[in-house]
């Protein structure tokens, strides 16, 4: 589609999942955000991505000799970063702490500046070590650099900017700048500075999970500096006390969105006692596809050529990469199924296996084989658990289940075009997304899922994939959780194993088909296109003629 209007946008994100070895990524959030500013570039759109460099990454995650999860935080340093020379200033209880801004041009020639505090004028107080680390009083100043510190940024690099994309509510401090500027600039009242900034942000919920939704005490944000020339009430009335993040970026933005349609009507419901705030619409994600979808898989696709052939290519490339990290040696031509995500309860990592006796016959075989990889949050002592759990039962089956640590980028891309079936199983409605069940299918990896997320925009049972669980839902999660359990072996046992070993045709069949729904539909170029013709367009136009002018 061409686009007659090109509005300027500036995208605001903690991380960004650019390449393995660039460690400013925790896990989908990021992913999605490295995925849309190579697809702006793929499409010649005026964006830029504003972020905060790293030092130590979100976390670099192994097992101990019990198989539990441990914690290590590395310092990583970019020599490929271009100096934007421009510093900022952000003052965080009452120091002010000066930002270095570094321009990356490098990974799908994407535009992305970050700010960096780990600079001799701050000496003792690096801000932006941990990605995700510690709580209020660690997190509200990374925020203030993101938020006040990028705003600064644009200013200071001489940026023209028509529309700022928050994109989740870590950045919602640049919407308390753009209305400091015009109350201090522009001598504009709060009500009319506050409804102005409005018709320039946009603003992305990714999360259901309550505790994905951050707040702050009013009175932290008191100390450290977060008013920025607003009076206690002001700030209340944006995100409330406590200040939640999430409510104040619907607050501040003319148009909203969730990820999927699912999402979105969750959205809506959790959030609709927020007055004055933004509709929450639909912009379902995408993946870039020169970034995940198989080069050799794709010109399969394209020549109609054998995909089973380039599958199994894919496969042993897979095996072997197991190999190489665990000493396992997979069977090529026996059922593997792929799991990695986030290690946290909701997503219930080990679903599959919550029934042994049900499967063990099977994985005593290595007729099933199962491949889990994913991490926990350093302080998420249930999502460890879990882990743990994999890995002694991979110790039970040894060469039918295997748990590959410190999930990256890496091992995501072997996983998503070398498993022959991605496994899927949140509670429903928790799931925002699950863009790595879209990567598998844009190589013509069958999904198993749960109908959550994306899903429901995609599944077509036993033509493109399988879901299980229907549509049933219950308030108990036990309930839930039995039902679910119930449904994935009925499924499992009874049509993806049979179809797996006993018609080939139609497993090929459904992989075609798993490409074909996925190819346009869930690419990150026709996310980005939807962001402007249902989001920033719409707010653009409203912005004044003499603002609009380029």
């Amino acid at each position: 589609m061409e686009l007659m209007e090109k509005p300027r946008i500036a995208y605001f994100c903690m991380e960004y999942g650019l390449h393995s070895d660039f460690k400013l990524y925790a896990g989908g959030l990021g992913i999605l955000a490295g995925d849309y500013l190579k697809a702006a570039k793929d499409n010649n759109l005026p964006v830029i991505g504003i972020g905060l460099l790293w030092k130590q990454d979100y976390t670099q995650q192994y097992l101990d000799n019990r198989g539990f999860p441990y914690d290590t935080f590395p310092e990583f340093n970019y020599n490929f970063l271009k100096d934007a020379n421009i510093k900022v200033t952000v003052n965080i209880g009452g120091r002010d702490v000066v930002c270095k801004v570094w321009k990356v041009d490098r990974f799908g020639n994407a535009d992305l500046y970050l700010l960096d505090t780990d600079i001799e004028e701050n000496r003792d107080w690096v801000i932006n070590d941990q990605l995700y680390g510690g709580f209020s009083e660690k997190r509200i100043p990374q925020e203030l650099v993101l938020g006040i510190g990028g705003i600064r940024a644009i200013r200071a690099l001489g940026l023209d900017i028509d529309i700022y994309h928050f994109n989740e509510g870590h950045a919602v401090f640049a919407g308390i700048e753009l209305i400091r500027e015009k109350m201090h600039n522009e001598h504009m009242s709060f009500e009319d500075a506050w409804e102005t900034t409005r018709n320039q942000i946009v603003f992305t919920t990714h999360t259901p999970v309550r505790a994905g939704n951050e707040e702050h005490s009013l009175g932290m944000l008191w100390d450290k500096g977060t008013y920025n020339w607003l009076s206690y009430d002001q700030l209340r009335a944006i995100g409330g006390d406590p200040f939640n993040m999430t409510i104040a970026g619907l607050r501040l933005s003319r148009i909203a969105n969730g990820v999927a349609q699912l999402h979105c009507e969750t959205a809506n419901r959790m959030w609709n006692f927020v007055d004055n705030r933004a509709p929450i619409i639909c912009v379902t994600n995408g993946v870039h596809r020169d970034t995940w979808l198989d080069k050799r898989m794709e010109e399969t696709y394209k020549n109609n050529g054998n995909l089973w052939e380039t599958h199994l290519e894919l496969k042993k490339e897979l095996i072997d990469f197991v190999k190489d990290r665990t000493g396992v040696v997979f069977n090529l031509h026996n059922l593997l199924i792929g799991f990695a995500r986030r290690s946290t309860e909701y997503k219930r990592t080990n679903l599959i296996l919550k029934y042994e006796d049900k499967i063990s016959p099977l994985l005593k075989e290595g007729k099933l084989q199962l491949l889990f990889s994913g991490k926990a949050h350093p302080d998420d002592t249930e999502g460890k658990t879990l882990i743990s759990h994999l890995v002694s039962m991979s110790k039970k089956y040894p060469g039918s289940i295997v748990f590959l640590e410190n999930y990256d980028m890496e091992i995501a891309k072997k996983m998503v075009t070398g498993c022959d079936v991605w496994l899927n199983s949140p509670r429903k409605p928790n799931e925002a997304s699950g863009t790595s069940g879209m990567k598998a299918a844009m190589n013509g990896v069958l999904n198993l899922s749960t109908l959550d997320g994306w899903w429901p925009e995609a599944c077509v049972h036993g033509l493109n994939g399988w879901q299980f669980g229907d549509s049933f839902h219950s308030e108990y999660s036990w309930e839930q959780d039995r039902h679910d359990i119930e449904s994935l072996y009925r499924v499992l046992l009874g049509e993806v194993i049979p179809t797996y070993y006993n018609d080939r045709e139609k497993w090929v069949n459904m992989m075609k088909a798993s490409i074909d729904t996925v190819y346009e539909k869930f690419s990150a170029t026709r996310m980005i296109l939807d962001y402007y013709k249902k989001m920033y367009l719409e707010a653009y136009r409203l912005l004044p003629v003499r603002v609009r002018q380029h």
